[in-house]
This record gives structure tokens, sequence and C-alpha cells, in this order.
């Protein structure tokens, strides 16, 4: 049998690069966490939403307005719970539904109105304004939800 002699030098060096080793490859074993099996934590979805109001003056001095949703489009993922909060700004109320649900509901000036939503088919949904359907009301206040 053989034996090797290894200056002192040598040794300390050897013993730094196997300790440096073995710290990064712990360090590599901790990032690899074992996910088989468990479901990911469903992270909360919010949107935010707020009632918007354009005026303006026409050139023989009639005054204009129109009442909006804003965003006017949001996306929302199918399947997964979604928070929707609508904070009245401008409009004294806003009562609406959306198109192919039951849900409805009125959003006031100065109140949040927070709506729990869950959608399981794919499509385009309108939140409707009651009070500002069409030009004649200062509208059409529609928003639109994609669902994918």
């Amino acid at each position: 049998m053989k034996v090797v002699f290894i200056q002192k030098k040598w040794f300390w060096l050897l013993a730094i690069c196997i300790t440096l080793s073995a710290g990064a490859w712990y360090t590599a074993k901790l990032a690899a966490v074992e996910t088989a099996g468990s479901s990911p934590p469903v992270k909360e979805f919010k949107i935010n939403m707020v009632t918007g109001e354009f005026k303006s003056t026409t050139d023989d001095g009639k005054e204009i307005e129109a009442y909006r949703w804003d965003p006017g489009t949001i996306y929302v993922p199918k399947k997964q719970p979604v928070k929707l909060s609508i904070y009245g700004v401008n409009g004294k109320a806003h009562p609406f539904y959306i198109e192919g649900t039951n849900i409805k509901g009125t959003v006031k000036k100065g109140e949040e109105t927070v709506l729990e939503l869950h959608f399981t088919k794919e499509g385009i949904y309108r939140l409707i304004c009651k009070t500002h359907l069409d030009i004649e009301h200062n509208g059409p206040m529609i928003a639109y939800i994609v669902v994918d």
C-alpha cells in the first residue's frame, strides 16, 4: 500500500475546497423543494375599479357628460376566485348587474363595493350600470369582464 504525504499548505487548500463544495451542494439542495402531491396555495386575485365621469361643453355651450367604469376591460382567470373592488368616485349611485350571472348591486359615491366573483365558463361578461344605459342617460356605462 502506498502512502501519500501532502504538504500542510495543500492540505488546507484541499479542506477549504471540500468545505465550499459541500456548502454549495447543501444550499442547492435546499432550493429544490419537493412539491409533488401538494397543490400550491391559491393566491388572491384582486382587481380595483372606479367610477369615472367625463364632462365637456359643446361649441354651442351645451354641457355634456359620460360615465364610465375604469378600467373598462378586465381579465380574470377561469375557475379562480376573484375579488372585484369598485370605488364610487363620480355619480351619486350606480346600480349594476353582470350580464349572464345573478350578480347585481350598487356602487355609491365615496364607498367601496366588493364583489366575490368565480367564473367557471370562458367568455365576455358585461358589467352594466342601469342608470347610464345609453347616450341619452350619459352612457353607456359598460365594462367588459374577459374570462379565459
